[in-house]
């Protein structure tokens, strides 16, 4: 596990044709100055699986702009009218899955596990090209596990171990990434040192974590705000 000291040296070896995975959901919990790194960076050809794909300004809609991902494995692809005009024009290929069918695909990549059953799907445009078995008088289809080359996770907290701890709903998908690629770098908010944090507050520990980048000022945007008018109850 190394610290680094600039998330351009955290990202600089994510090449053209990477498989990266991002954490979040909506803009809450993505590792936003990872993504701009990996922008900047400029890598191509990308295959990046998240829970969506950011707002057309922020977050992955940055690598949408830029042209860089040539294939997206998500779950809800709306917010984002670039995405939508890549997708119809057929500049993105785009991989549909029902939200807890991606998180378990991830959570069984991470533990080794290279394919399930699930019931979501059976009977849909999901399913085809899919085994389909009956247990128990219902049909299920078999879905194969997801691993990365990168995941590209943020955290409230993490000590200079790796070891992290996630803020609240900010913890949605990072966790179950960081155990699923091949090399996990971390954005943290707070950097400790080590036993500053209390093992059983731990979320994800170190030994799933290859790299660390301090990145103390987030924007912490709002997808989508939504307001009553005066004397509306």
């Amino acid at each position: 596990m190394a610290v680094f000291n600039s998330v351009a040296e955290a990202v600089a070896d994510i090449g053209d044709g990477a498989t990266v995975m991002a954490g979040g959901f909506g803009l809450v919990g993505i590792p936003e100055n990872l993504i701009a790194g990996l922008r900047d960076g400029g890598a191509r050809d990308l295959t990046v699986i998240s829970n969506n794909c950011g707002v057309d300004d922020w977050g992955l809609g940055l690598l949408l702009r830029t042209g860089q991902i040539r294939k997206m494995v998500a779950s809800y692809v709306g917010e984002n009218k670039e995405f939508e005009r890549r997708f119809l024009s057929g500049e993105l290929e785009v991989e549909l899955n029902p939200q807890g069918t991606l998180a378990e695909r991830i959570r069984a990549g991470g533990a080794g596990i290279p394919a399930f059953y699930v019931p979501a799907g059976v009977g849909t445009p999901v399913a085809d090209g899919k085994e389909v078995r009956a247990f128990g008088g219902r049909e299920y289809l078999l879905e194969r596990a997801l691993t990365a080359d990168f995941a590209l996770i943020k955290a409230w907290k993490g000590d200079r171990d790796g070891n992290l701890v996630y803020r609240r709903t900010a913890r949605n998908f990072n966790p179950m990434m960081a155990t699923a690629a091949r090399v996990t770098v971390a954005e943290v908010e707070e950097l400790l040192e080590p036993g500053a944090l209390d093992p059983d507050q731990v979320h994800t520990p170190g030994i799933y974590v290859h790299r660390v980048v301090h990145c103390p000022e987030v924007e912490k945007r709002v997808e989508r705000r939504t307001t009553r008018l005066a004397g509306r109850p």
